[in-house]
């Protein structure tokens, strides 16, 4: 199998169920609890994605290897309202999905790009899909006058955080929170930083 991509800003309108069944097998072991079940979670995030807000890595035949969503004042890759939580989860279903996906909101620091999301396909992993959509973000960012791009990572994912760390990251955070773990299933997070 060829390891070549190619990357993009966007995901092609026929590309958005790759991206967001990717963005799901990276994050469902997180988010599982309260975006669950696996089928409206694929719905709400297809509806929600912004193209505007993701750098993509696509093989040669068009398929989506990876992405790398990113939030400015402007928006986000995966966010949606209230309103697109209802549309698929229902009234009530909505109602405490936004009270527990509020637990993980942060504040928006000014000057910082937040990443969004970095996810690759498991097949593609450890050939440079991870670290190409970085410093593609980077370029991104510093194009656009930011200073620094900032990203959480949950304290047991290790292999996320040793790639960000031979990437330029450095911990500048650290936070541990009962509430995440009842909710989320996981005790720890760190605030990562890597200056442009």
């Amino acid at each position: 199998m060829s390891r070549e991509f190619t990357l993009r800003h966007g995901v092609a309108p026929a590309q958005r169920m790759q991206a967001a069944q990717l963005y799901w097998q990276a994050f469902g072991p997180k988010l599982g609890r309260v975006m669950g079940p696996e089928r409206a979670a694929l719905t709400f995030i297809e509806r929600v994605m912004s193209e505007n807000h993701v750098i993509s890595a696509s093989d040669a035949a068009g398929n989506i290897v990876g992405v790398i969503g990113y939030r400015t004042r402007s928006g986000s890759f995966v966010g949606g309202t209230r309103g697109d939580l209802r549309a698929v989860y229902g009234r009530f279903g909505a109602a405490w999905r936004a009270l527990a996906l509020g637990v993980l909101a942060t504040a928006l620091p000014p000057r910082a790009m937040i990443v969004d999301g970095l996810a690759v396909a498991e097949g593609w992993r450890g050939v440079g899909v991870g670290a190409a959509l970085i410093e593609a973000l980077a370029r991104e960012a510093r194009t656009r006058g930011f200073a620094e791009l900032r990203l959480d990572v949950v304290g047991e994912n290790l292999r996320a955080r040793a790639l960000y760390e031979r990437l330029g990251f450095r911990v500048t955070e650290r936070s541990e929170s009962r509430l995440t773990q009842a909710i989320f299933d996981f005790h720890t997070a760190f605030v990562m930083v890597r200056a442009l």
